[in-house]
């Protein structure tokens, strides 16, 4: 399945990320999906969510009220969201019928699992927020299915550990992202991709892009990325946070032409970069200022927690959170931890192997955030 993105034409695998943009209407997400296909996207992409195991109780009670909001706390706002998994093979074999790749993110384990076992899927999206998430890349390396990893909100030394544990795959993609939407020109940092493509040559590199327009997308591509990732809408004025940084379809078809346009001739200097872009993207999609801040030279240290992704990883960065009530003195196993959305946050699962075998000083209970001073 890894030729999906690794055929030999050279050919940039073009996915619709739907997400939740459907509003929870089975009738709109069928078509979005004829849309995307009409639209030349090689792929659809919807994101299945296990609410008890991606948020805690305290997350999900939340109140959640505002002009984006279908309840009114954010456990109600996200349960309308969601589809079943009857739906989802109901979708599945609509995007079959379509004649379009049919995929979603796993954003919690059980998810994943489901995903797999039950609907088959070609291959997996673990996105930026689980891409910290030690559990779930460590079950992820064990199974066959291929994957697509976004990047956002990690730093260089989280983005050489995934590489690491996957370097052996020849199934695995590997997208530089970040996590604001919309993503700001001076933050997108397109030169990550050529970057990515030179330290970590056995995997796949693309581009999961959420700036405003098509520009930078299509750059992304001849400098390099074998798949983008693009937020797909019907109209951009419907309710939801995620409209603005989509594209609608007339948009996403620019976008494809354009893409399929520079694919096959990676460019190294920026010149040659401004050149070609000039030449295949309309005069409305054009902005040389823009592509200038976005292709300006970066290094591994530049990939970090940007300031502009604060706001996503403060809604949705996870936390590490106890499975289960235990009494003080407990020696934590794997099986007492969990990684979840937390309010308030907790320790980041990166730190899951150093608090495995820790002894908790007080009693805690279940989906508590864990904390330092518990040890």
């Amino acid at each position: 399945m890894a030729s999906l993105w690794n055929d030999a034409s050279g050919r940039t695998f073009v996915v619709a990320e739907i997400g939740q943009n459907h509003q929870g209407s089975l009738s709109t997400a069928k078509q979005m999906i004829k849309a995307a296909k009409e639209c030349g996207a090689d792929c659809v992409k919807f994101q299945r969510s296990n609410l008890k195991e991606k948020f805690t109780v305290s997350a999900l009670a939340r109140p959640y009220t505002g002009p984006n909001s279908w309840g009114g706390t954010y456990g109600e706002h996200k349960a309308w969201l969601e589809f079943t998994i009857d739906q989802y093979r109901d979708l599945q074999h609509f995007a079959k019928e379509s004649d379009i790749v049919f995929s979603a993110s796993a954003m919690d384990s059980a998810s994943f699992r489901e995903l797999e076992e039950q609907l088959h899927l070609p291959f997996i999206k673990i996105g930026s927020g689980d891409a910290d998430n030690v559990p779930l890349l460590r079950y992820a390396a064990t199974r066959t299915i291929p994957l697509i990893i976004s990047t956002g909100m990690q730093d260089w030394e989280q983005v050489c550990s995934i590489y690491r544990q996957f370097q052996h795959r020849k199934d695995i993609a590997l997208l530089h992202c970040v996590s604001s939407y919309p993503s700001p020109a001076q933050d997108v940092m397109l030169r990550m991709v050529p970057l990515f493509r030179n330290k970590f040559p056995e995997l796949t590199v693309g581009y999961s892009g959420h700036e405003l327009g098509i520009q930078l997308t299509v750059a992304s591509v001849a400098l390099g990325a074998k798949i983008v990732e693009r937020h797909f809408t019907l109209d951009k004025s419907w309710k939801g946070t995620d409209h603005q940084a989509s594209l609608n379809p007339a948009e996403f078809s620019r976008m494809v032409r354009c893409i399929r346009a520079v694919e096959n001739n990676v460019l190294e200097d920026t010149y040659s970069l401004i050149g070609r872009l000039r030449e295949v993207l309309d005069e409305q999609d054009f902005d040389k200022p823009e592509l200038l801040v976005a292709s300006k030279e970066v290094d591994s240290s530049d990939r970090k927690l940007l300031g502009c992704e604060r706001p996503c990883f403060n809604k949705l960065g996870k936390s590490l959170v106890y499975a289960n009530d235990l009494h003080c003195g407990t020696v934590l196993a794997e099986t007492n931890i969990n990684v979840k959305v937390s309010e308030p946050k907790g320790l980041s699962p990166r730190l899951f192997d150093s608090v495995v075998g820790k002894t908790v000083q007080c009693a805690v209970l279940k989906d508590d955030p864990v904390l330092e001073q518990h040890f």
